[in-house]
């Protein structure tokens, strides 16, 4: 990504074309004067949907050169955008899966606030919203999840709510536990006074260094005009707290099968809440994949670790959709040491 004011030059794909659109639902009205994307692009020329609260809803499709065996939706993470996962969806859609996703309210070209949410079910809600639409147009076609970071909690709290529509989850460097640096009762109990007083007020910036190891990849995330590089308000920082609240109630009911990927060294998701993950859900289905000295944004790190984090993915995914079954479905943890 070149410049701070240059969008990503990524296709959006057709607006009418029914896949792209999220399902083909019937957009609201457009009148005259056609409600602009935060950039400033008129949402008849891009790819979106309408959630409940009347929001246009930024989405993204890639599909595959043949039909489709199987639906990947992709749940990106706080402060980014759906057009980061390209990478990803194309290595997919390469197998033949066809992956969608979307920006969160408030984030990339989506409405609302940037980084601000009333009530972090919204998130969940839009997302249920999205896989009904794609699966009118895709009945009966498997379909798994992959959400980073805040969109492994959401795609956690999505697949709690609707567990039968799902074949699996993958989940990189999810959010399942508050970092106990910034977690502490006093700091908790502070927050929540803070965000009734000043819900604005600014906690401070993700260090875009923490995101990952690879210098290209950072670069790339300090300059994209979709990242949100403003402080973290002290509002959102409580809707992350409840969520990480509302996890831990739906753990014992997951029973999916996962496939957990995260490093050692991630300073923005603990690692602990993913061992914790592993001990409490019922799945027998369940792997743990642990990259040493990796940090948070693994399909974003060094090339050795990422071109790993892909091809455990499309080996997991082939198992479970393929010819081909795993022999042990039990818990499984590995360490991969990546220098």
């Amino acid at each position: 990504m070149q410049g701070g004011q240059t969008l990503p030059q990524e296709p959006l794909g057709d607006p009418h074309d029914p896949v792209c659109c999220a399902g083909g639902t019937p957009m609201m009205p457009e009148d005259s004067s056609p409600a602009l994307s935060p950039q400033g692009i008129p949402y008849t020329e891009l790819t979106h949907y309408v959630n409940s609260d009347g929001q246009h809803i930024f989405s993204r499709c890639w599909k595959p050169s043949g039909p489709p065996r199987g639906l990947i939706f992709i749940v990106h993470g706080a402060g980014e955008h759906c057009l980061r996962y390209t990478d990803l969806a194309e290595a997919l859609t390469g197998l033949n899966y066809l992956v969608f996703s979307h920006d969160h309210v408030g984030h990339g070209q989506s409405e609302g606030d940037r980084m601000t949410v009333s009530d972090f079910h919204i998130y969940v809600r839009d997302s249920v919203q999205h896989v009904d639409l794609m699966r009118k147009e895709h009945a009966g076609l498997p379909l798994f999840m992959c959400g980073h970071s805040m969109g492994g909690a959401i795609a956690i709290l999505t697949a709690d709510e609707r567990p039968e529509e799902f074949s699996g989850v993958i989940l990189i460097s999810p959010l399942v536990v508050p970092n106990p640096e910034s977690a502490t009762s006093c700091k908790v109990f502070a927050a929540k006074i803070l965000s009734h007083l000043l819900p604005n007020f600014s906690l401070g910036t993700i260090d875009p260094n923490s995101v990952s190891r690879n210098k290209e990849e950072v670069e790339a995330y300090s300059v994209d005009p979709l990242v949100y590089h403003g402080g973290m308000k002290v509002s959102f920082a409580v809707q992350l707290l409840n969520a990480t609240a509302r996890v831990e109630k739906a753990l014992p009911r997951f029973r999916l099968p996962l496939l957990l990927l995260h490093g050692t060294l991630d300073k923005l998701c603990d690692i602990r809440g993913s061992h914790i993950m592993m001990e409490t859900i019922q799945s027998e289905d369940k792997t743990l994949k642990v990259y040493e000295d990796a940090f948070h944004a693994l399909h974003k790190e060094l090339p050795e670790v990422t071109t790993s984090v892909f091809q455990e993915i499309e080996s997991w995914l082939q198992q479970r959709i393929g010819d081909t079954h795993p022999s042990n479905t039990e818990q499984q943890t590995q360490t991969t040491k990546e220098t």
